[in-house]
């Protein structure tokens, strides 16, 4: 329910937004400032994106929780969503969630609400099963279909 009204509450508001404005300051005005702040975040976007990711690459390489660095990933990823929909509502949540130290509450926010109940790195040692793990042994043999010489596109597995 309350994602209907998101959906519902988000365009009323742009719309509200978007009259006001342009009452304000006019018609091309209003539709510069929604160009340049798409503009202006698609640039604070990128240099984002790669600092969130080289962060995603450090943690994965000294075999810490990626959690957080996934998590920044994610929000720069809303935000330019977020900044590449014309409104105002949009891009100051989008721009909000340019700001690293926003980003942060919303993740500290966030993993309080989350309960993680184990996180696991594979170092590349064979793994020894534990005693919970359910092992199936087994034996195969190839088994060539027979083959049909008066029909060789028959597979054996179609009657006419």
């Amino acid at each position: 329910m309350w994602l209907f009204v998101l959906f519902l509450a988000i365009p009323v508001i742009e719309i509200g937004l978007f009259i006001q404005v342009g009452d304000a300051i006019g018609l091309w005005p209003t539709l510069l400032i929604v160009i340049l702040t798409a503009i202006i975040g698609t640039w604070m976007i990128r240099a984002q994106g790669a600092h969130a990711i080289n962060q995603l690459r450090g943690s994965l390489t000294e075999m810490r929780d990626p959690t957080e660095p996934l998590a920044h990933g994610a929000m720069i990823l809303i935000s330019g969503a977020l900044l590449l929909t014309p409104g105002f509502f949009t891009d100051a949540v989008g721009f909000a969630l340019l700001v690293p130290a926003f980003r942060s509450g919303v993740f500290s926010y966030l993993r309080s609400r989350v309960k993680m109940q184990s996180f696991s790195v594979n170092t590349g040692q064979t793994a020894q099963p534990r005693p919970n793990d359910s092992v199936i042994d087994g034996e195969f043999e190839e088994v060539d279909p027979p083959s049909d010489p008066t029909n060789p596109g028959n597979s054996g597995w179609t009657r006419h």
